[in-house]
């Protein structure tokens, strides 16, 4: 008997120890693990806002719709303006204007472009693919489409939100967005209880339980949570 019991008591004292490791254990794998991914995460909302504030500048607003963003990369264009030659300080000073001068330069009068010092000045406006222009050194085409897959999530996507936001003082409305990925897409494969646990940290903080940037309650200048 007296080896029976000897037998449960380092059973016991085993089972105890490995208790005590994986308490410690547990949450320091999660976080390593929460972290890893938030980083591959975070690069992708950085592609939606950079994406986003583009589509806003020549639509004059956000776009909800994944489908119009991805199609706005892959097929949007933007206006690149080259410029050769600047106003000096006198012409500004006469009252010379880059709208004057462009008007000047289109007459095409010699004399006139000679008399306000504009020979050689130029601001030729082409066109370029927003893809070539925003993207192709960070991202290959062919990934274009995983922007708004979440990583680590089983092919979830980000979810996607636009407002129209007045402000009560100015009386100005403007557009703002918001995209998100909950950590329930990213973490739920991982500790039960630490999940829980990390989602409850943030609703008592009042903060969003997962990474995203902007914002539809009011403008944050398209802030990520993480910044």
């Amino acid at each position: 008997m007296k080896i029976f019991f000897r037998i449960l008591l380092v059973i016991a004292i085993a089972a105890m120890g490995y208790i005590c490791v994986m308490s410690i254990v547990t949450p320091i794998q999660f976080e390593k693990t929460q972290a890893f991914r938030e980083k591959a995460i975070i690069e992708h909302l950085v592609q939606i806002r950079k994406a986003q504030i583009e589509y806003k500048n020549q639509f004059d607003h956000f776009t909800a719709s994944s489908d119009s963003l991805i199609d706005f990369i892959k097929n949007g264009q933007v206006p690149v303006v080259l410029k050769e030659g600047t106003l000096t300080d006198e012409q500004l000073k006469n009252g010379l204007t880059e709208e004057k001068a462009l008007k000047i330069i289109k007459k095409g009068n010699k004399k006139e472009i000679e008399k306000n010092g504009l020979v050689g000045f130029r601001r030729d406006t082409s066109y370029v693919s927003v893809y070539e222009n925003l993207f192709a050194d960070v991202l290959p085409k062919e990934e274009i489409d995983n922007i708004m897959i979440v990583p680590y999530s089983g092919g979830k996507k980000f979810e996607m939100e636009t407002a129209n936001y007045t402000n009560a003082t100015s009386g100005i409305t403007v557009s703002i967005f918001e995209a998100r990925a909950p950590y329930d897409y990213y973490l739920s494969d991982l500790n039960r209880q630490e999940l829980i646990n990390l989602k409850d940290k943030r609703v008592k903080l009042d903060k969003y339980p997962g990474l995203k940037v902007g914002s539809i309650e009011e403008p944050n200048n398209n802030a990520g949570n993480w910044e």
